[in-house]
C-alpha cells in the first residue's frame, strides 16, 4: 500500500482507523482519500484497506 507517496506494509484487515492510529493521526483532524475517492469519516472504522491501495491523508491545520 502507498500512503502519501510512501510504500507501507499493510496488516491483515487493517482499517482506515487503525492506519491513522498507527501513524499518530487524530481522525477528527484529517481527510482520507483511498484510490481517488474520499472516505467518509463515519466509515473509517469499517473501511478495510488492500495491499494495492493508494492512500492520501491530509492533516487539517488551524491558524490565521
Amino acid at each position: 500500500m502507498k500512503v502519501n507517496g510512501e510504500i507501507c506494509t499493510n496488516e491483515p484487515k487493517m482499517t482506515v482507523q487503525s492506519l491513522l492510529e498507527r501513524r499518530g493521526h487524530d481522525p477528527r483532524r484529517v481527510a482520507v482519500e483511498r484510490n481517488g475517492q474520499i472516505v467518509p469519516r463515519a466509515r473509517f472504522s469499517e473501511e478495510i484497506l488492500c495491499e494495492d491501495d493508494v492512500i492520501e491523508i491530509v492533516q487539517f491545520v488551524g491558524g490565521g
